[in-house]
């Protein structure tokens, strides 16, 4: 069986690493012969400093399916299309919006020096804030500090891009057409039915539609509809996903044997 993991609010929290418990658990679904796969809005540089080093070679999807990650190496990428660009620079100018955009690699950012979104962003120094025309292959974009919300939202919505919008952060998060976390599973060859999902977000919803199982940890509103569990966020809540990991382990065992 292949387990699906959402990382930011699923199983790392406030922008701490995976905990050394649910990091055990993971390796005890490896050990039991189940694939581990790492599925996130975040690029694949900004997931390796939460992720110890060890697992590393774990599957990895990146940048809300994007990137994907196999042995250490990104072997996958999906960009933006020049076109999408275009559209995209033409509302930026319009608007004059602050952004975040990640290439492969690189990235190029705009925003205030005391965003929140910097607390996640390249915190191990492994990458460059390059000049938006200096990034190649550009992978996702967040539009940060909006205002005049709907009327952009009205626009971006005619480009036909994969967009998640979070409000409580004023942010838009931008993918390419057809790009989101069950696109890149089908990518590897993951088969619909197949596969455990966990996740906290809007930008699960894909894979949580598609998955055999699905475990929302705390409330999300178009996420609750999809889940086939729920864990609420409390104090023991990491502690409730390393038993709910291992009940599932022993599930899948008895079913295998």
């Amino acid at each position: 069986m292949q387990f699906v993991f959402d990382l930011d609010g699923t199983i790392c929290f406030k922008g701490q690493s995976i905990s050394n418990d649910i990091l055990k658990a993971l390796a005890a679904l490896t050990m039991n012969g189940d694939e581990v796969i790492f599925a996130s809005a975040r690029p694949i540089r900004d997931m390796l400093p939460v992720i110890r080093k060890d697992f590393h070679s774990y599957t990895m999807i990146g940048g809300n399916g994007s990137l994907i990650s196999k042995n250490g190496k990104i072997v996958y990428s999906k960009s933006f299309s020049d076109e999408e660009l275009l559209g995209i620079r033409d509302l930026i100018d319009s608007f004059d919006v602050k952004y975040l955009i990640d290439g492969e690699w690189d990235y190029a950012y705009t925003g205030p020096a005391d965003h929140p979104i910097l607390q996640n962003l390249d915190p191990a120094k492994l990458a460059r804030n390059l000049k938006l025309e200096s990034l190649t292959s550009i992978v996702k974009i967040l539009l940060l500090e909006l205002s005049n919300n709907e009327r952009l939202e009205k626009e971006l919505a005619n480009l036909a891009l994969t967009i998640h919008k979070h409000g409580d952060e004023n942010v838009f998060d931008i993918s390419p057409n057809g790009v989101d976390k069950w696109s890149a599973l089908q990518e590897l060859g993951v088969q619909r039915g197949n596969y455990i999902a966990f996740g906290n977000d809007a930008n699960d919803r894909t894979m949580f539609e598609h998955a055999l199982h699905s475990i929302m940890i705390g409330y999300h509103e178009q996420l609750a509809p999809l889940a086939k569990e729920t864990i609420r966020y409390n104090n023991h809540v990491e502690q409730a996903i390393v038993e709910k990991i291992l009940e599932l382990t022993n599930i899948f065992k008895l079913i295998k044997s």
